[in-house]
């Protein structure tokens, strides 16, 4: 996908460039490539935990209240992500629903679909971290 995405861009840049020619469904497709891979990279960083985060008063708990710490913003997370999974499922819903083209006769639903798939597996992944059910105390 994210081969697809690049070397298209290029092409896009090329043609546009040399020959004021290009493909017309180009740039939407790679907008909705670059909005797939991200969310499959939140999912990914979220499986280790490794993604963005603003970490200032995990440095001034003991050790053991860092653990609960770490179990409520886990739950929060989880319940963040349910709230964008049902929300999001409800604008792919409607986007299927009005029957809206996103690019190239490809319906606008199924490039959003990703979208709240990724955030319901993502509040799953948090609310079992939530429960100590997924990785070890730090």
């Amino acid at each position: 996908m994210l081969a697809s995405m690049m070397l298209l861009a290029v092409y896009q840049v090329g043609m546009r460039n040399f020959f004021d020619e290009g493909i017309v469904w180009a740039d939407a497709y790679v907008r909705v490539t670059v909005f797939w891979v991200a969310m499959i990279g939140a999912l990914a960083a979220s499986r280790s935990d490794e993604h963005i985060r603003i970490d200032f008063l995990s440095r001034l708990l003991s050790e053991s209240w860092q653990y609960w710490e770490q179990r409520l913003l886990h739950l929060t997370t989880s319940l963040l992500c349910f709230v964008g999974a049902w929300n999001s499922f409800e604008f792919v819903r409607y986007e299927y629903l009005d029957g809206v083209i996103a690019f190239a006769s490809v319906p606008a639903w199924v490039c959003e679909a990703v979208m709240p798939v990724a955030l319901f597996l993502m509040a799953v992944r948090y609310l079992l971290k939530s429960l100590g059910f997924e990785g070890q105390p730090q």
